[in-house]
C-alpha cells in the first residue's frame, strides 16, 4: 500500500510511520516542511528504508495547495490508498492565529489536496478537545453537542473536525485520542505537556516531605491519559481494517480515566514521594458565586503569590483548564473494532515509572541549568567580607577557582595582602574539573578567556580592601570604591563576625560585650547590605549570603550575645528577600555550625571538640550561591529547631544540661564579683556530647 502522511516527524508521527514501513511492500509519501529534511533522514535510518520506500514531498499546510509542486502531484496522482493527517499544532499555550492557520485551514488544505490526488481514503487525527469541555459523557457519535469551545485549541480542534464531516468527499474516519503521554515501554516522549506540568510539583513535594508524611490536596477533574504506543497500534489496526470504517470516529481514549488526585498517588507513588492521604473536592468552592475565585485571584497580592508559585513550578495558565476537566468518554466503538485484535491500553499503573523516569532522565527543566559554582559566579564580581581567614578564605579561594572577580575585606592589610596570595595560588594550583550536572554550554563559557588553557591556568582576578565592618566610616568607603572601580556587587557573603562565648552569669557588668557583638554582625552587615542593594535593583539582580550560627537555630547557652546578633540578621534578612523578592535580588542565611577558625582559637576546650574545618564550610556558602535557597541548616540545626518549637521546655532542658556540662573557657571564666574560676577539662560525657552533636556551640 501507499501511504501520504502529514505530521510524519512528529511525536505520534515518527511512530505511525514505523508501523505502516513494517507493512510488506509498503510507501509513505511524507508532507515535509523546509528545514526537516534532517527529521525524516533520521526517520529512514531508524527505519532502516532507503528514499524509494519513505519520500519526501515538499510542502507545508500553511501553504494554498500544501505548497506541492506540480511534479510531485503527478506522482500522487491515483496511488495514495490512505492519507494519515496528524499535522497540526498540538499545544495549549499557542496562540489563536497559529492554530487557525495550521490547524483549521491546514485542515481544508489537506482535504482539498487529497481530493485532488484522487486518495481513497482520509484518516484524521483529532483530538478528545473536539469535545470542548462538555459535562459528562461524551459519546463517539456525538459532535455538534462539544460545549465549552473558548479555548483556541479546542475551538481548532473542533473546527477542522466540522471540515473532514462537512467537506471531504472522500471515505473519511476520525481519531480523538486522549491526553497522549509517552512510549509505556520507554517512557519516551518529545515535550512537556498535559499531566508532565505536574511532575515538578511532586519533585518538590519528594524534596520536602518524606514518603510516610501525608499530603493534601484538591480532587480535581477527570483527566484520561492513553501511551503513544497504544494510539500508533489502534491507527495502525483500524485503518488496514476490512470492514466499513468510513464515516465513523473512534475514541482512542482508556477505560479508565482518573481524578487529578489519583494522577497525583500514582505519579507519586512512582517518584517515591509523599501520597495525598486527604483530597478536598472542587465543589466545596461551588458554593461561591460564580466567577468570585477568578476574580479574586485578579487582586494584585494573590495575582503576584499565584505568579510566582506557577513560574517557580513551571505551570501553564492552561494548567486550571486541566485540573480541572469535567468530560468522560464513551469508547463501545473502538473497543468492538479492537476485539481480537490483543490492542489493550495498558493501566496508568503499570508504567506510570517508566514516565516518570523518562521525564527526570531527559526532560527535567533542572538538567538545563547550571548547576556549578562557574555558572553561578564566573564573571560576576562577589564580595567576601572577612575574606582573610577562616571561612572567609576558604570561600574565596572557591570563588576565585569558579572564574569569580574575587574581592575580600578585612581589617588587617597585612593578613589581606597574605590572603591574596594564597588565593591566586589556590587558582593556579587547582584546575577545577566540570562538576556534578554541569551543562555544556556552562564548560563552554570559560572559552577564548584568559589566555585559552583552561580554568586552571587562568590569571585570577582578586582585589582585597581594608575595612573596618563596625566603622560606618569605613563602610560608606568601601561601598563607593566598589561601584567606583568594579560597578558594584553581583554576590555579597556577609562573613565578617565577632563571637563571645561567656555566659549571661559572667557578664552581668560586661554590657560592651552585647554593644560591640551588634556593631560587627549586624549593624556592619547591614551597612555593607544597605549600600550595595541601590547597586543590585538598578541592574535588575543580586543574592546576599548571610553567615548565621546555628545556634539561632538550638538557642545555644552561653552564647546569648553572639546568637541575639545573628538571630537579628536572621530576622532582617526574612523582612528583605519578603520586599525584595519582585526584583530580582535574593537573600540566603547559612546557619553555620561549629567551624574550626582562629575566632574560636582562644577557646581551649574546642581543642578537642570535633567541628568542620573552613573548607567544608565553604562548601555550605558554596551551595547557597548555587541554589540560592532562603535558608542553608544541617539536618542536626532544623532539628533542634523543630524541637523548640514543639517541646520547648524539652528542649531548654536538654540545651541547660549541656550548659552545666561544659566549663567557662578561661578568658572568660569570671563570675559578676569579677574573681577568676579555673576553666575545666571536659569531662568523658562531654567529650561524647560534643562528639554526638557535632557543630553545636557548648
Amino acid at each position: 500500500m501507499r501511504y501520504f502522511v502529514t505530521g510524519a516527524t512528529g511525536f505520534i508521527g515518527t511512530r505511525l510511520v514505523h508501523a505502516l514501513l513494517a507493512r510488506r511492500g509498503s510507501k509513505v509519501y511524507c508532507l515535509l516542511r523546509p528545514g526537516s529534511a534532517a527529521k525524516l533522514n533520521a526517520l529512514r535510518a531508524a527505519a532502516g528504508v532507503s528514499k524509494t520506500r519513505l519520500i519526501a514531498i515538499g510542502g507545508d499546510l500553511r501553504s494554498e495547495g500544501l505548497g506541492v509542486s506540480a511534479e510531485c502531484r503527478k506522482l500522487l496522482q491515483g496511488h495514495i490508498d490512505a492519507v494519515y493527517h496528524l499535522g497540526a499544532i498540538y499545544d495549549l499555550q499557542a496562540d489563536a492565529a497559529s492554530q487557525l492557520e495550521v490547524n483549521v485551514k491546514g485542515t481544508q488544505r489537506l482535504v482539498e489536496f487529497a481530493a485532488a490526488i484522487g486518495a481513497k481514503h482520509l484518516h484524521h487525527v483529532s483530538s478528545i478537545a473536539a469535545a470542548g469541555l462538555f459535562e459528562g459523557v461524551f459519546r463517539e457519535n456525538m459532535f455538534e453537542q462539544a460545549e465549552g469551545l473558548e479555548h483556541p485549541y479546542f475551538s481548532s480542534k473542533h473546527a477542522s473536525e466540522k471540515i473532514v464531516r462537512e467537506r471531504c468527499t472522500l471515505p473519511w474516519t476520525i481519531y480523538r485520542p486522549a491526553m497522549v503521554v509517552g512510549d509505556s515501554r520507554t517512557g519516551e516522549i518529545d515535550k512537556v505537556d498535559g499531566p508532565y506540568h505536574l511532575f515538578k510539583t511532586i519533585q518538590r513535594l519528594r524534596q520536602l516531605l518524606p514518603p510516610w508524611l501525608p499530603a493534601v490536596g484538591l480532587e480535581g477533574g477527570r483527566v484520561n491519559l492513553v501511551p503513544v504506543d497504544f494510539v500508533v497500534r489502534c491507527l495502525d489496526h483500524i485503518s488496514h481494517l476490512d470492514g466499513d470504517i468510513a464515516g465513523r470516529c473512534f475514541h482512542l481514549v482508556d477505560k479508565q480515566d482518573h481524578r487529578v488526585s489519583e494522577l497525583m498517588n500514582i505519579f507519586s507513588q512512582a517518584a517515591h514521594g509523599p501520597k495525598l492521604r486527604l483530597t478536598l473536592s472542587h465543589s466545596m468552592l461551588s458554593a461561591l458565586p460564580a466567577g468570585i475565585g477568578q476574580s479574586l485571584l485578579q487582586l494584585e497580592p494573590l495575582r503576584r503569590v499565584r505568579d510566582a508559585v506557577m513560574q517557580d513550578l513551571g505551570l501553564p495558565e492552561q494548567i486550571f483548564t486541566f485540573l480541572n476537566w469535567p468530560t468522560r468518554y464513551d469508547r463501545r466503538e473502538l473497543d468492538g473494532v479492537l476485539q481480537g485484535s490483543g490492542i489493550e491500553c495498558p493501566p496508568l499503573k503499570r508504567y506510570a515509572w517508566v514516565l516518570w523516569d523518562y521525564w527526570e532522565r531527559h526532560l527535567d527543566p533542572a538538567l538545563l541549568e547550571d548547576h556549578s559554582l562557574a555558572g553561578a559566579v564566573e564573571g560576576k564580581v562577589v564580595l567576601i567580607t572577612g575574606g582573610s581567614s577562616g571561612i572567609g578564605l576558604a570561600s574565596a579561594c572557591r570563588f576565585a577557582q569558579a572564574g569569580a572577580i574575587t574581592v575580600i575585606c578585612a581589617r588587617d592589610q597585612a593578613q589581606l595582602a597574605a590572603a591574596v596570595k594564597q588565593i591566586k595560588a589556590s587558582v593556579k594550583t587547582h584546575a577545577e574539573p566540570p562538576e556534578p550536572g554541569q551543562s555544556t554550554k556552562a564548560q563552554a563559557k570559560g572559552k577564548g578567556k584568559g589566555n585559552g588553557k583552561g580554568k586552571g591556568s587562568r590569571q585570577p582576578q582578586v582585589f582585597a580592601y581594608s575595612a573596618d565592618i563596625a566603622s560606618e566610616s569605613d563602610c560608606q568607603t568601601l561601598v563607593q570604591t566598589l561601584q567606583d572601580k568594579h560597578g558594584g556587587v553581583d554576590l555579597l557573603i556577609n562573613n565578617a563576625g565577632r563571637s563571645i562565648r561567656r555566659a549571661i552569669e559572667s557578664s552581668y557588668d560586661r554590657f560592651h560585650d552585647y554593644e560591640r557583638t551588634m556593631q560587627l554582625n549586624y549593624f556592619g552587615c547591614l551597612r555593607i547590605t544597605l549600600g550595595l542593594l541601590p547597586g543590585m535593583v538598578a541592574r535588575g539582580g543580586g543574592h546576599v549570603v548571610n553567615l548565621s550560627s546555628i545556634g539561632v537555630l538550638v538557642n545555644a547557652p552561653r552564647f546569648s550575645a553572639y546568637v541575639a546578633s545573628k538571630a537579628a540578621l536572621d530576622a532582617w534578612t526574612r523582612c528583605a528577600a519578603s520586599e525584595f523578592a519582585d526584583r530580582g535580588i535574593s537573600f540566603t542565611t547559612v546557619h553555620m555550625p561549629l567551624v574550626r577558625t582562629p575566632m574560636i582559637a582562644p577557646t581551649r576546650i574546642y581543642d578537642s571538640t570535633p567541628m568542620l574545618s573552613p573548607e567544608e564550610a565553604a562548601e555550605m556558602v558554596v551551595q547557597a550561591c548555587i541554589e540560592k535557597p532562603s535558608r542553608v541548616a544541617t539536618p542536626l540545626g532544623v532539628l533542634g529547631e523543630v524541637l523548640y518549637a514543639a517541646a520547648p521546655k524539652l528542649s531548654r532542658a536538654i540545651m541547660n544540661a549541656t550548659f552545666r556540662m561544659f566549663p567557662e573557657s578561661a578568658a572568660a571564666a569570671s563570675n559578676h564579683s569579677g574573681r577568676q574560676e579555673q576553666a575545666k577539662e571536659l569531662s568523658a560525657q562531654a567529650l561524647a556530647i560534643s562528639r554526638m552533636m557535632k557543630g553545636i556551640h557548648f
